[in-house]
């Protein structure tokens, strides 16, 4: 029987944002690449006026790549590794839930494989990864949808950058209620 999720609200404090392998070679062949990218940037953003930590991981970066040009100074230092998970570096993983951040939002290629078997290993964890639907994508289409199906399935949040920033705040009095509108306007 799958593991199932309970459904939760996103919040600011439990939440840390896991970039995977936003890489120059990678990036190149998903079609829809650089949008995952510039939505990727946009939810940093955001994140970055909340408070909110991120990290990214790195496949095989001697042949692949680094990361790519618009994220390559905001993560220096990201972590490499071979396996398709990411979530077998615990860098920032350990950190995160040490300090009750148990709900990673995901972005990142590809869909069906690095992300899939970054969200399965994070779900059997018993962590609470979400998925942003505008800054994951694969090279095929059919298998993007066949992983995002697979992670529904189970009882894993997908949603939109949107209403993750909205969830962030909770009301239209945050403090940085018209800094985050500006991006959803920038989107």
């Amino acid at each position: 029987m799958p593991h199932q999720l309970s459904s939760h609200r996103i919040f600011a404090e439990r939440s840390a944002i896991l970039v995977i392998d936003l890489q120059e070679k990678l990036t190149r062949v998903v079609p829809s690449g650089d949008d995952v990218v510039q939505f990727t940037e946009s939810l940093l953003k955001a994140a970055d006026l909340l408070g909110i930590p991120s990290a990214a991981t790195l496949q095989y970066p001697k042949g692949l790549g680094g990361m790519v040009q618009p994220l390559r100074k905001r993560f220096v230092g990201a972590e490499e590794k071979l396996d398709f998970s990411s979530a077998v570096c615990r860098r920032a993983l350990d950190k995160w839930i040490a300090a009750g951040r148990d709900q990673i939002l995901i972005c990142g290629i590809e869909t069906h494989i690095c992300v899939l078997q970054t969200v399965l290993d994070l779900v059997q964890e018993g962590l609470q990864p979400i998925v942003v639907a505008e800054a994951v994508a694969a090279r095929g289409g059919w298998e993007h949808e066949l992983a995002i199906e697979q992670m529904r399935s189970i009882g894993v949040t997908i949603t939109s950058i949107e209403s993750v920033l909205f969830q962030w705040l909770r009301s239209a009095d945050h403090p940085q209620f018209k800094a985050i509108s500006r991006i959803v306007k920038s989107l």
